[in-house]
């Protein structure tokens, strides 16, 4: 198999990293790639991973008869659908799919039909109607998220209606915007391969989304992986999240060969609730997920490309990964860009040094000259391995000493607090 992954992110460049380890690859590219996948496949920084027509153009020059996409930008051009009317296998969700995503009315009116159980939400357009909405409920913490797809998990969490009206004002201009009560419990990450006829779970993981805990939301500061949650709740989620929602997408004409991610929360009392849909991978859920796959990454895709995912027998570490994210500092407001990383040594560089601590870049790591440079908000991905949480933990925060540039933050409490995260 010849492969093209399209990204530069650390997600991306986990993707390519699993790739590489595969014996049935006979050709790896990136698009346009990062510094960290410059030493385990050919970068194609000509290309353009959100057109079409360069991506194309690409397949053509190298012999590429496979593409891989795992994040949102190529996804929302219709790179899928070009490439596939141009006789290119594809791995990604086509247009028609996009909307589980990309509406949020759509997809919580597609949970409801399907008897899937979301938070109470209402869907405002206008400013005046959402303040009326918020003196009617004064003191109560709502969730405020734009109705359309969103970076990097733009939205506020708070009881402070000044904050929730101030966000939301921005966002009025462009699209409506989805309130919703906020849920207290466990939030969890559930990633899965899906084709026409079948699915496969892959390791349940918890990620932290804010910049300390209560704080400002950002694209991802760390992620757990797997979660360690009871038999009966794993069941539970199977029976009342997975199954109705597939079921729903098979109904609806949706099911696609791709990535379907599910954000959850378990409450206390309530058990799963489904808060958003991800048709794509996630940040840095993945990055905390690949390291721990013994299976062959190509087989996989080959099970998805013939409708079989459902009986593939994954194989898996009985290891725990703990991912944590590097970042500049002012991130995720105003990043402060340009600063130099210390010497970092080609086999930890490209991850050849060892398996056990392997380290994800972002396309926010560039070359200036013989120098790195950071030209963005997160940079890096340590993830840390061992038998538990704890120690995995760890083994990642005692390798953040590999990277280091002025201004680099990270959050100290992943892996910690994995049981009391709800506040992620």
């Amino acid at each position: 198999m010849r492969l093209l992954v399209l990204g530069s992110g650390a997600k991306d460049h986990a993707i390519t990293w699993f790739f590489s380890q595969s014996k049935l690859i006979n050709g790896l590219y990136v698009a346009h790639g990062n510094i960290g996948t410059e030493g385990i496949a050919v970068n194609l920084k000509y290309v353009n991973p959100s057109s079409p027509e360069s991506v194309y153009r690409a397949c053509l020059l190298h012999n590429i008869d496979t593409v891989f996409i795992g994040t949102e930008a190529p996804l929302m051009t219709g790179v899928v659908d070009f490439l596939k009317e141009k006789g290119i296998t594809v791995f990604g969700t086509p247009s028609h799919c996009l909307k589980l995503e990309n509406d949020r009315e759509y997809a919580r009116d597609f949970s409801a039909k399907n008897n899937i159980q979301i938070p109470d939400h209402q869907i405002f357009k206008n400013y005046d109607a959402l303040a009326k909405f918020l003196d009617q409920n004064e003191n109560k913490r709502f969730v405020i998220k734009s109705n359309e797809q969103a970076p990097s998990r733009v939205m506020v969490d708070s009881d402070n209606k000044q904050a929730l009206l101030n966000f939301s004002k921005k966002l009025l201009d462009t699209t409506p915007v989805l309130i919703e009560d906020h849920i207290e419990g466990l939030p969890l990450t559930i990633t899965l391969f899906i084709d026409k006829k079948g699915f496969l779970t892959l390791p349940f993981c918890s990620e932290y989304t804010k910049t300390e805990e209560g704080g400002l939301p950002t694209g991802g500061m760390g992620a757990i992986c797997p979660v360690p949650i009871p038999h009966k709740s794993k069941d539970e989620i199977k029976e009342k999240i997975i199954i109705p929602v597939l079921e729903g997408m098979k109904k609806e004409g949706l099911l696609y060969r791709g990535v379907l991610t599910l954000s959850i929360i378990i409450h206390k009392n309530l058990g799963p609730i489904l808060v958003d849909y991800h048709v794509r991978l996630n940040d840095p859920a993945t990055q905390a997920i690949i390291p721990l796959i013994k299976s062959d990454a190509v087989e996989i895709y080959e099970a998805l490309n013939n409708d079989t995912i459902g009986d593939f027998k994954l194989e898996l570490s009985n290891d725990t990964c703990t991912a944590i994210v590097l970042a500049s500092e002012g991130y995720p407001e105003n990043p402060i860009i340009n600063k130099e990383l210390s010497s970092i040594s080609s086999p930890l560089l490209f991850n050849t040094f060892s398996k056990d601590l392997p380290l994800f870049f972002y396309g926010t790591v560039d070359r200036n000259g013989s120098k790195l440079i950071t030209t963005g908000g997160r940079c890096v991905t340590i993830v840390g391995r061992s038998n538990n949480i704890i120690k995995a933990s760890e083994e990642a925060y005692k390798a953040v000493k590999h990277i280091k540039f002025d201004g680099m933050w990270y959050r100290k409490d992943i892996g910690t607090k994995f049981f009391d995260i709800c506040d992620c």
